[in-house]
């Protein structure tokens, strides 16, 4: 939702037309639920529908719609043999001219959509920090990266939230139920430190820590020094999985975003 706004206030900003196609509806088996959205010009497409001919007949209306000055629109698509698709459901679209009343609402469905989103707070702006952070970007997620480098927080998506704090674990008392916390500083000491304070949060979804067995042990032995030992049963360590051994920061990232993204999705149905 964040990049499809971006784009449409690029566009608007160039004066290129462009047409926002919604799902209004969607009954029985269809590729995008209601509420899915598109940004078509007469060059490019920014979010999707589903795919297939549903998308392809809407992307061609949308355009037509550009070539002759027209600001609104909508059709009712069964999904079935007629068009080229099996799904068997039926989908009502309707498009409208992108304008800068359509734009400011689409600002208040982003800041709307943001607030209902599962929280990861990733604490650490190292290569692998910044890589689960892009990572984490375009997933239906609100994605916070904290550290207390200002300098390290910069050339990141709009969809991040960046946060330079002193104290990096105060971070952990500001976040919503629900949350989930991501432990990868520059400073082991930092990251027990934050890692400690997410277990003491009962509603924590998630929390993760990079590092190894041998981390996780001095970890595990830090808590049972404050009586918590068995707080450490909740800690993801190592994260991403231990089906592959790669270090790159890149492809811990992406199996990281995937563990992340099944267990506070899965944790909000």
């Amino acid at each position: 939702m964040t990049v499809l706004h971006d784009t449409a206030r690029a566009a608007l900003q160039r004066s290129a037309p462009a047409i926002l196609v919604t799902v209004e509806t969607a009954l029985g088996s269809t590729p995008r639920e209601a509420g899915a959205r598109m940004l078509v010009t007469a060059d490019d497409v920014t979010g999707t529908i589903g795919g297939g001919r549903l998308e392809f007949g809407a992307i061609d209306t949308a355009r037509r719609m550009i070539a002759a000055g027209e600001a609104k629109g909508a059709c009712d698509v069964p999904l079935g043999p007629e068009i080229g698709q099996c799904c068997g459901g039926r989908v009502h679209l309707s498009f409208r001219r992108l304008d800068a009343a359509l734009l400011e609402e689409l600002a208040k469905q982003v800041e709307r959509a943001r607030d209902a989103l599962p929280a990861v707070i990733i604490f650490g702006a190292g290569h692998t920090g910044r890589a689960l952070a892009k990572a984490l970007a375009p997933l239906p997620l609100a994605v916070s990266l904290v550290d207390s480098r200002p300098e390290t927080l910069t050339d990141l998506t709009g969809a991040v939230r960046t946060v330079a704090a002193a104290m990096p674990e105060t971070a952990v008392e500001e976040a919503p139920a629900g949350a989930g916390y991501v432990v990868m500083t520059h400073d082991h000491s930092l990251d027990f430190l934050i890692a400690a304070a997410a277990l003491a949060r009962s509603d924590a979804a998630y929390v993760g820590m990079i590092g190894s067995a041998t981390k996780r042990e001095r970890f595990r032995r830090h808590l049972a020094g404050e009586g918590r030992e068995a707080e450490a049963a909740r800690l993801t360590l190592p994260i991403g999985g231990s089906a592959l051994r790669d270090k790159r920061p890149e492809v811990i990232a992406a199996l990281t975003a995937a563990e992340i993204a099944t267990c506070l999705l899965k944790h909000q149905e």
